[in-house]
């Protein structure tokens, strides 16, 4: 098997340049991945393209990862329906230091293997660019309307908003990171998501015409499906903030529960494109989820991998640790900061100590909380015996908020039905 075999296997190539299969199967190659620097953690959207600069490396090809520090200052128009804010270059440094340490821990950067991953930031020849000698060299190679066509573009010029030049400029500078890449680093292959294609046959056409002559392309491209869950929401989307890639701001437990909580449906798909597992490994999973729903072995399977990966053992182990009290209710086993962790995963509030003095009922502590949307929805999960707080069920909400309610005098954890948790910390 070669990359693209493993790709298509994976079911994750979208599209791809005519010619690419018979040189990675034939040769070794250096092929790139760029990222945007706009935020200090990389998201849980960006695993997929991580995870395929693994296995460029892990056939012997070397993984370029293209850190966007020049071009995240204007800002990439695909996939956005407006302008996007433009950070300031010390922001953009101080994200890339922080992406940087992410990534290390699924490339292999070492120098003692043939083919150590390499990470750039695109402002290092960017800033040299001087602005004249780029419109003579590389725009006059970028006619209105090749650039027009592109989905990014159209996209934004049907609306109101429309498109400043400056992120209509942002498919030259795209393909000029190519053009620099390939004449530097000898890279041949760009990859990315579907909407990065328009920028990827940007840049392939950008080197073939400033190389002449030629009788077959000297640049490819490989872009990536976009990743959807079984009812159609984008992956990565949540109802509140995504976990992201970076260990001091998601922590082991939220990161676990996302994918722990991954549909029947979806998990097999999953665990083909967030992990590298093997095919026969992958399909023994299948069969045993199969033959044993209950046992959840596959999103046992997906989460462990992730979460060791950016955790480590230990983060996965507390994962595993708090997952395991929370479930059995054994609150009391959890330290604040576990109990703070898992206000990362559940609607959650923090509230005034000063409350204990107020003599507020229980019932109206819930209710002005957004907990219950009336005493009434409250008084009848009351009486139906479906109200817990940190475990004990509660029947009567006519009681006073006191020193009982908390665990460790700050945290209480109010269970509705089976499944719907909320969590209030008081400080």
């Amino acid at each position: 098997m070669d990359f693209t075999k493993e790709l298509d296997w994976r079911g994750l190539i979208s599209d791809e340049t005519p010619g690419i299969r018979d040189i990675v199967s034939s040769e070794k190659i250096t092929g790139y991945i760029g990222f945007d620097p706009t935020s200090k953690s990389l998201h849980i959207g960006n695993l997929l393209p991580i995870m395929n600069l693994v296995r460029l490396q892990k056939y012997g090809h070397k993984p370029l990862a293209v850190v966007g520090g020049g071009t995240g200052l204007i800002g990439d128009p695909s996939g956005k329906s407006s302008e996007r804010n433009i950070l300031s270059k010390e922001s953009i440094q101080e994200n890339l230091d922080s992406i940087k340490s992410q990534l290390e821990k699924f490339l292999d950067f070492s120098e003692s293997i043939k083919n150590p991953a390499v990470i750039l930031n695109n402002a290092e020849w960017l800033e040299k660019i001087n602005y004249l000698d780029f419109l003579r060299d590389t725009g006059k190679h970028f006619t209105i309307n090749y650039m027009m066509k592109k989905e990014s573009v159209k996209s934004r010029l049907s609306r109101d908003t429309g498109i400043s030049y400056t992120e209509f400029s942002y498919m030259t500078l795209q393909a000029y990171d190519y053009l620099y890449l390939y004449e530097n680093y000898n890279c041949i292959l760009q990859m990315g998501g579907s909407d990065q294609l328009g920028n990827i046959i940007a840049g392939v056409d950008l080197i073939n015409k400033k190389n002449p002559g030629n009788s077959s392309p000297l640049a490819h491209g490989i872009v990536f499906p976009l990743i959807t869950s079984n009812s159609g929401e984008k992956f990565g989307k949540t109802a509140g903030s995504a976990p992201t890639l970076d260990p001091k701001e998601t922590s082991p437990y939220k990161l676990y529960q996302f994918f722990i909580n991954t549909t029947d449906e979806d998990v097999i798909n999953y665990i083909k494109y967030f992990t590298d597992l093997g095919e026969a490994n992958i399909n023994d999973i299948y069969n045993e989820s199969l033959n044993n729903p209950k046992s959840r072995i596959a999103q046992k399977k997906l989460a462990d991998i992730i979460v060791e990966t950016v955790h480590g053992k230990d983060g996965l182990s507390d994962a595993l640790r708090i997952t395991d009290y929370f479930f059995k209710e054994e609150y009391n086993e959890l330290s604040i900061s576990d109990l703070e962790d898992l206000m990362e995963s559940y609607p959650s509030s923090e509230l005034s100590i000063k409350l204990l003095n107020s003599e507020i009922s229980i019932g109206k502590l819930l209710v002005e909380n957004n907990v219950f949307k009336s005493m009434g929805e409250m008084r009848r999960m009351s009486s139906q015996g479906a109200l817990y707080i940190n475990g004990e069920r509660v029947t009567e909400i006519t009681n006073n908020f006191n020193d009982s309610h908390l665990i460790q005098g700050k945290i209480m954890i109010i269970k509705k039905g089976s499944k719907e948790f909320f969590i209030l910390k008081f400080s």
